[in-house]
């Protein structure tokens, strides 16, 4: 094995935090490893001025890191978990899943604090954001791109009345603490986070033998949680253009699944629970209730059954 690993990643000061933390994990595993991160720009990071939607999927974080991984130009590639595609291209996967941040979503004001009767403009891009926010506030929903601190500083200079941000990118930078910022933080039984929120995904060439030295920072219960709610989003066919949200817990034998979709006038949700093992299959149950949920003729349906059978 070579002696330096190329690493790509996003230019933002966020993805270089989180380049940083996977490259801390792998060099006590593997000190006689050197590590190299290389700046890629994406065309998500490129086009900032319209909603993800209007030109593309998730593929628009990813696409250029694929293609450099392919090639051979980079060896890993740390992604939030959130910006992947379903479908990874043939000979790639996801190799590196180490343990969850706070998957929560955190509605952030600055120098007040929003009451539920207030109108307020709030800042998201994201269809699943948009709706939730809904239930609490007046809400008129505005395009927000860029990184983190674009964000805060678009906030501060009162273009919006809150944005709402994830937890696990706020604590990363070290902003959640901030004088004259506020913080509602929602539980995810309040705010459905979406699939693989807080979680890094190291994706990197299968069969490489770089990959079990990556395997190594592997935490169990993440990983299972990660591939449960992608299945979700696998199964509905669900990208960015989906307003929904999928979060799941581990709790030692256990797995509980909760998702939350807004379907035209329809708002669906759906917990399920399960034996770890049989993770997949509850995730599969989720999918399957929120599928015929949406083929039902009532409108602002909640689906809240959970049958999965304790053995």
């Amino acid at each position: 094995m070579k002696n330096t690993v190329r690493i790509g990643t996003r230019k933002s000061k966020l993805a270089m935090v989180q380049t940083n933390s996977i490259i801390k994990m792998l060099a006590q595993i593997a000190p006689e490893l050197n590590f190299e991160i290389i700046p890629i720009s994406t065309l998500g990071d490129e086009i900032l001025d319209k909603p993800l939607i209007q030109f593309g999927g998730k593929g628009v974080f990813v696409d250029a890191f694929e293609e450099a991984l392919l090639s051979g130009k980079i060896d890993l590639a740390v992604h939030s978990a959130k910006d992947m595609t379903m479908q990874l291209p043939e000979g790639l996967g996801i190799i590196g899943i180490p343990k969850r941040e706070d998957p929560r979503d955190v509605l952030v004001t600055f120098d007040k604090e929003l009451t539920d009767s207030m109108k307020a403009v709030i800042g998201t891009s994201s269809l699943r954001r948009q709706f939730q926010i809904e239930q609490y506030y007046q809400a008129e929903c505005k395009n927000l791109r860029g990184n983190v601190p674009t964000r805060l500083e678009k906030l501060k200079n009162g273009e919006y009345d809150g944005i709402i941000l994830a937890a696990a990118g706020l604590k990363r930078l070290g902003l959640m603490e901030e004088k004259q910022l506020h913080y509602r933080i929602f539980s995810p039984e309040e705010f459905v986070p979406a699939a693989g929120q807080g979680i890094l995904a190291v994706e990197g060439r299968l069969h490489d033998e770089l990959s079990e030295i990556v395997a190594g920072i592997n935490d169990k219960e993440t990983a299972i949680s990660l591939k449960a709610e992608r299945r979700v989003l696998e199964r509905l066919n669900a990208g960015c253009h989906e307003a929904i949200g999928v979060y799941s817990e581990v709790n030692k034998d256990l797995i509980r699944i909760d998702a939350v979709y807004k379907k035209g006038d329809k708002t669906l949700r759906v917990k399920e629970e399960a034996f770890t093992g049989d993770y997949l299959k509850a995730a599969d149950r989720t999918a399957d209730k929120l599928l015929d949920c949406v083929c039902t003729a009532h409108t602002d349906l909640i689906c809240t059954k959970s049958s999965a059978k304790m053995r």
